[in-house]
Order: structure tokens, then sequence, then C-alpha cells
């Protein structure tokens, strides 16, 4: 079966330029490529007829002698030794040079892909630190010391992990790249360097207090600056402050979290703080003025109307924790409970017996409506 003409076949004019036969043989080398088509034996040929016209008309010599005299140039004896221009020895190079450009496309890339070379340097891991205050130390603000145990860079090499007046070399088996590529029929083999470990520098002589790494364990006291109005589970982060990079790269970040720990009189809820308070009976029923902290440890007073129930609340505007980077301030609600006397003298006991007897339905006005509807509902279920 005789061959279809070059430029045919990838679909351009025979004066078209370099770009144009390159642009041309991507799209269709793409279209029929094996792993697009499994199994399409179709397109497998189209694929390989599309290599071998692309391998003579991208080289000028090669298109010089196909365009004077056709495919017979490259029959035995013909250009360049005969064997057929599709499979030779340059076929390989061929392919890796449009490898990244094909395969980009295919894995969603959309372009070019060229590898750059791969840093020795590798960032620092980030920390963690879990520090616990106090509710009066959330609500003032404070700094603080801590001490982190961490990775720092070496000072003895700077970093570098490599002996003091030596230096780390380019790996010479990747050259610098951190991987090395083996071609194995049409595709191109993309590995980790196994002499660098993919860093693209081999330290001959490395240094003897970090052993290369670049870095040492050491602990570091650091200040810690703590705004007020943090809230529990808050998370500080100081940045560089992590464990340091290896081979001199740059140190991850600190990051602290917060909590808050419970308090003997007061709970919070966001900015609000709740504190309840017990009164004696007495000022319940007959009302009065109490004291109650704050958690800015003040005092203040606290009107309590006559006839107060038990968990009664009250609001104090602005007496709760500041609300974070901001002037605001939250509320203070205090809870009353009304306290039942114990331990009774026998003169305490008469009194209040002489209070019952003096008491009626207007001076118990909840247990009064209660029984009767109690009274009523008897009433009713034995008719």
């Amino acid at each position: 079966m005789a061959k279809r003409d070059y430029y045919e076949v990838l679909g351009v004019a025979r004066d078209a330029d370099e770009k144009e036969i390159k642009s041309a043989f991507r799209k269709m080398a793409k279209e029929y490529h094996p792993d697009r088509n499994q199994g399409d034996e179709k397109a497998e040929q189209k694929f390989k007829e599309v290599n071998e016209a692309y391998e003579v008309l991208k080289d000028q010599q090669k298109r010089a002698a196909y365009d004077q005299f056709g495919h017979s140039a490259f029959e035995a004896g013909g250009f360049g030794g005969g064997g057929g221009a599709g499979f030779d020895s340059d076929f390989g190079a061929s392919m890796s040079d449009i490898f990244d450009d094909l395969f980009g496309d295919f894995m969603g890339g959309g372009g070019p892909r060229r590898q750059k070379p791969r840093s020795s340097q590798e960032r620092g891991s980030d920390l963690r630190y879990n520090m616990e205050i106090s509710l009066v130390d959330a609500f003032t603000g404070k700094t603080a010391e801590i001490s982190v145990p961490s990775s720092i860079h070496c000072e003895s090499c700077n970093g570098t992990g490599a002996k003091k007046g030596t230096s780390p070399t380019v790996c010479s088996v990747c050259g610098g790249l951190g991987k090395v590529r083996a071609s194995q029929g049409f595709f191109t083999i993309e590995r980790t360097c196994s002499h660098c470990h993919g860093r693209g520098e081999v330290i001959s002589d490395p240094c003897p207090d970090c052993s290369g790494t670049g870095r040492i364990t050491k602990e570091r006291v650091l200040s810690v600056n703590i705004p007020a109005g943090v809230e529990d589970g808050t998370r500080i982060r100081l940045a560089g402050e992590g464990e340091a990079g290896l081979r001199g790269g740059p140190s991850g970040d600190l990051y602290i979290f917060l909590t808050i720990a419970p308090h003997e009189i007061f709970s919070r809820d966001g900015a609000d703080i709740f504190c309840q308070v017990p009164i004696s009976m007495i000022t319940a029923s007959l009302g009065g003025q109490i004291e109650v902290p704050t958690v800015n440890g003040e005092r203040t007073r606290m009107k309590i109307p006559e006839g107060t129930d038990t968990a009664k609340q009250f609001r104090l505007k602005s007496k709760g924790m500041p609300v974070l980077r901001s002037k605001s301030m939250g509320d203070m609600y205090v809870q009353v409970e009304v306290e039942t006397p114990k331990n009774l003298s026998r003169r305490q006991k008469d009194l209040l017996k002489d209070f019952e007897k003096a008491s009626n339905d207007d001076t118990n006005p909840e247990s009064a409506g209660f029984f009767k509807r109690a009274k009523d509902f008897f009433d009713k279920s034995s008719s």
C-alpha cells in the first residue's frame, strides 16, 4: 500500500513553516494517542503515520530531501541510510521534547510544562503549643513567656548542612533538577533522583554539629502577646517561630491554642458574663441592695425589687468581657437564687410559724393559684 503524502497526513500546506507543522502534529498526536484510543488499531496506525510524517518534516535536511525525491529519499540506499523515517534513533528525543505539552493537556494543564530545578531547602514544620489562661487574663490581656523546644538553624554551617568552609555541590546525576528521565518506547518516565533524593544538591562533607540537616534542637523562650477579649480556642500565630527549615530553608510557624480555665464564680458565653448570686428570703421578700463582684475585680451595687422570685435574672450593662479587637463590652447577667433558711433556732422557728399563721393567698399568690387549680382538677376527675 502506497504511503500518503506527509503534508497530507499532517494536514498542512507544502510551504508551512516549522511552527505550523509542530502545531498540527501535536493536535493529531493527541487525537490518535493510544492512551485515548485503547484497543483501536486504526488510531494506533494513524498515530504511527503522524509520527513518521512529523519526524521527516520537522528536520530541514530530511524535509528538503522529501520535497525533492518523495518517499524514495528514505528507502534503502537513500537519504540517511534508509530504514524508514518514522522511528529512527532520533525519535525518542523528539517525543521527549513534546511530552510535557502533550500530557499536560491530557491532565488538564492547558499549556507547556517545564521542569524547574528543585531547591535543596525545605520549609520547616509548623508547631502547636497549648496554653491555658485564666478568665481574668482573658479580660485584661497579658504578655506571657513560653518555653518551646524546637529545631533552629545550625550556627556552625549557617543552616546549609555542609561543614564550615565547604558548600553543597550540584548533583552530577540529575544536574540539580532533583529528577531524572528515562525513555521507554514512546514514553518518558520521570523519577526522583536516587543520588540526591530529589534535592538537586549533594553534601559530600556534612556539618558535624547538625549531621548535614542544617538544624539542631534547642529550647527557646518566646514572648506571646495575648489580647484582651480572647475566647476559648483562640489561635495565635507566630510567623517564622516554628521548626527551622532543612539546609537553610524558611522556618515554619508556631500556633498557640488558648484554653480559658473555668472560674469559681463566673461563666462566660461570648462577651457576656453570667453569675449566680444567693440572696436571703428576707431580701427577696422585702427588697434591698446587694453587692456583686465583677470580672475586672471590682464590686458593683445592685437593687433587688420587693417580691423577687428565685432564678430572676438582672442585666448589668457593659460589665462583661471586652470584645476582641473592639472597644465594645459585653454585659453581665446576675441570676439570684433565694436561699431557704437552715439551722433555725427555736425563736426563729416560732417567728416563722407566726408568719405562716398571718399569711393568706395574697401573701403567697403562686402557691394559692396552684392549689386552686389542683383542687379544680380533682373535683372534675371525681365527678
